[in-house]
């Protein structure tokens, strides 16, 4: 598990995530308004929209607020015009990162994540510098407490899982994108409930950082995160999930 799912996985069990909501709703609208425009306002024959929806309604979005955000990305309402970015750059100790960015200002928005990386230790680079090192995966996380592991590892991979991963806490079933949703789907019909379910961009090597340098990278996380305008950070970090929940923990 790359250490941008360990602290994801380690914000949602501490709720972390909860204290933001009002900030997860305006980022979940703009994933559907955008998921809308590019593929169709019909989640049944739109996968991307199908998921955000699904997430919207996991985090207990009302039902308006996803149905107008769909008419805005169909042209049946008015609305701003949001364009996805990614930028690549490198955080404390030569960690990868990929910054992905929903933007009605993409000058304003470059500007601001340049900002925010030179202030927690790291810079943005040129396209192309970090990206090599993702694989585009399908992740789904599966917390192990009261869970028939075998069982799940057995449907999983029967439905065409790639590999699975033992973090200690969790299962994290790792497919193709194009696999991603049958898998997903056998494993919530055998009765298994993930506690998380994306297409993530899954670094092939990882970078342990210690001391300082694994508290700059969780901050400088944290300030990404937090900024409006970013859907989510990727980076090859390794980091002791001790310290991960201790920095957590003094917030």
């Amino acid at each position: 598990m790359s250490g941008h799912s360990k602290w994801a996985t380690i914000k949602r069990k501490k709720g972390a995530l909860d204290a933001k909501r009002g900030k997860l709703f305006s980022k979940l609208i703009k994933e559907i308004t955008v998921a809308a425009r590019l593929g169709g306002g019909d989640p049944a024959g739109n996968p991307r929209l199908r998921a955000v929806v699904e997430k919207a309604k996991e985090a207990n979005m009302p039902a308006d607020n996803i149905e107008r955000a769909i008419q805005r990305g169909t042209g049946e309402l008015e609305g701003a015009s949001y364009e996805e970015t990614t930028y690549e750059g490198y955080g404390p100790g030569g960690v990868a990162m990929l910054i992905e960015t929903t933007s009605d200002n993409k000058k304003r928005t470059v500007a601001e994540i340049r900002h925010i990386m030179a202030k927690g230790g790291g810079s943005l680079g040129e396209a192309g510098c970090v990206s090599w090192m993702f694989h585009r995966k399908g992740v789904i996380v599966f917390d192990k407490e009261g869970v028939d592991e075998e069982r799940l590892m057995e449907i999983a991979i029967d439905a065409g899982a790639d590999d699975i991963k033992d973090t200690g806490t969790t299962l994290d079933i790792i497919t193709s994108p194009d696999n991603f949703e049958s898998v997903k789907e056998a494993c919530i019909k055998a009765g298994f409930k993930p506690s998380e379910a994306d297409i993530q961009m899954v670094p092939q090597t990882t970078i342990r950082l210690e001391g300082d340098d694994a508290i700059k990278m969780l901050k400088l996380m944290e300030m990404l995160e937090d900024h409006d305008d970013v859907q989510r950070v990727y980076a090859n970090f390794d980091i002791d999930e001790k310290i991960m929940e201790r920095e957590l923990d003094q917030k």
